[in-house]
């Protein structure tokens, strides 16, 4: 590997953390967003979407970030993580 390579990995990795990050919050926003849905009882459709919508855009977006490489795949996982605790302390203030 270049010294280049090297320096740059920690960058990249950060990138990917924060890229895992705000698209968990855009997912775990989602997610609350379907079940408020499904607690109005307005109708199975639109909840039914965005409930696809998730589990199709989580899965492409980690397979994409897998074909980087593992290193890159475990940093925007722990971004997801991440976002994960932060929409549970949101959800805990609102109740």
């Amino acid at each position: 590997m270049t010294r280049t390579l090297l320096s740059s990995m920690p960058l990249v990795l950060a990138a990917m953390a924060l890229a895992g990050f705000i698209f968990g919050l855009f997912y775990f926003w989602a997610l609350h967003r379907t079940a408020a849905l499904f607690v109005a009882h307005r109708g199975w459709l639109w909840p039914a979407a965005l409930t696809v919508g998730r589990i199709v855009s989580v899965a492409l977006f980690l397979a994409l970030i897998a074909k980087l490489g593992a290193a890159y795949l475990l940093a925007a996982f722990c971004g997801l993580l991440f976002a994960r605790t932060v929409a549970l302390w949101q959800a805990r203030e609102e109740y």
